[in-house]
């Protein structure tokens, strides 16, 4: 009777797993890392060209202005020979018709704004120390 209680004592710790905690941190200081430590890639790209001063790094906001004519179409920035471009056609407009944008003449939106894909300079990265 006596080795069957020991037998189940044995058997509850064995089967209980032994835990030892250690802090591990990221941080430099140790703790929580910040947004700038944690962050990798087009992240930390982004980051790093907002910290520069560059408020839209990758163009992406809504830019609000005036329906482009023939004459003096609205011109869009890229880097490459294409780019889609979304116009809100209508003030009230739930929908937004998409096109693609190709370099040289302008071109024209069913609703009659002209559009015109203008060259631009690739992105530098900001190289932290």
């Amino acid at each position: 009777m006596a080795s069957l209680i020991c037998r189940a004592r044995l058997t509850g710790l064995l089967a209980r797993p032994f835990v030892v905690s250690s802090v591990r941190t990221m941080a430099k200081g140790g703790g929580v890392p910040s947004n700038e430590e944690h962050a990798t890639g087009l992240e930390k790209l982004e980051m790093d060209l907002k910290e520069s001063g560059l408020e839209d790094p990758f163009n992406l906001k809504v830019k609000h202005v005036v329906p482009g004519t023939k004459v003096s179409p609205t011109p869009v920035p890229s880097i490459f020979e294409k780019r889609i471009i979304g116009c809100i056609c209508e003030e009230d407009a739930t929908t937004i018709t998409w096109m693609w944008l190709h370099k040289g003449d302008a071109q024209r939106c069913d609703c009659g704004h002209f559009f015109e894909l203008t060259g631009d300079t690739p992105m530098k990265p900001v190289v932290r120390q």
